[in-house]
């Protein structure tokens, strides 16, 4: 659960930072007073749908910052920190116009389109789901989904409030209804997270070498005891500027909040 977790209504630019403001400083998200028993509770069912009429601008913006609404879910594959919504928006408007309810298999993204389906697998158990992504949000910088309460209960991260996963898109037109994709074992899916330790803060990427060195030292004259690495990819050919390994999601906000705190570039967390 992350109380900044906003949601993005699909309404006019004015309306969507009214109640964006509103959101925040408001009374704490929840979970429901009743025990659920998730194991009742069936995964979303993929099915091609069109695109809806509300939730799907070409790009939005919320609390400074702009997103860019992907043209396809095809291909979509991305690890990072899940948070969860709950009793604070149950019965709300959802950014494609449906009616949020916490005890339904869907979820918030703040860049596939609405809707889609994405399978979610908990790094840290190896389990996995499957909800449908209906909505927009979270908005806290380091969360790249929000899972509804039930899903989050499903994937064993609800009584944490965030949880170490992986997204991946579905296809409707090519997934075969007679079972869901294969989760990730849970073996390895330990030895991901716990045995490698692979969480990092991102600061920066450049092209230029010099520069990312640049970023590097400022960085470690602001964190004198953090670990802070550059690492290149041939894949894209960037420098990447990374400070880690870190051993929670606490650490990495912390960490993340002192960084954008000093006026340098927005970072975000990133899992390998």
């Amino acid at each position: 659960m992350h109380v900044s977790a906003v949601r993005f209504t699909g309404l006019l630019v004015l309306s969507i930072l009214f109640l964006t403001a509103c959101s925040i400083g408001q009374h704490q998200d929840s979970a429901p007073h009743d025990e659920i028993n998730v194991a009742n509770i069936p995964d979303a069912v993929p099915r091609p749908e069109p695109r809806s009429a509300g939730g799907n601008p070409d790009s939005y913006s919320v609390l400074g910052r702009t997103y860019k609404v992907m043209s396809s879910h095809q291909g979509y594959v991305e690890k990072g920190i899940a948070s969860w919504y709950g009793t604070k928006f149950h019965g709300r408007t959802t950014s494609n116009g449906e009616i949020y309810s916490m005890y339904k298999m869907t979820a918030a993204h703040t860049r596939l389109p609405l809707p889609s389906y994405v399978q979610v697998t908990n790094l840290e158990n190896g389990k996995s789901i499957i909800v449908r992504v209906n909505d927009r949000g979270p908005f806290h910088p380091n969360r790249i989904i929000d899972l509804s309460y039930v899903a989050a209960k499903k994937l064993g991260i609800a009584s944490k409030g965030t949880g170490l996963v992986e997204v991946r898109s579905i296809d409707p037109h090519t997934w075969d209804g007679s079972h869901e994709p294969p989760p990730r074992p849970r073996s390895a899916a330990r030895a991901a997270v716990h045995g490698s330790n692979t969480l990092f803060i991102q600061a920066g990427a450049f092209s230029s070498r010099q520069n990312a060195e640049q970023l590097q030292q400022q960085l470690r004259a602001l964190m004198p005891s953090r670990s802070v690495q550059l690492a290149f990819a041939d894949t894209d050919r960037l420098y990447r500027v990374r400070i880690g390994p870190l051993q929670t999601v606490d650490e990495a906000d912390r960490l993340a909040e002192v960084i954008s705190n000093n006026g340098y570039p927005t970072p975000y967390v990133v899992i390998e």
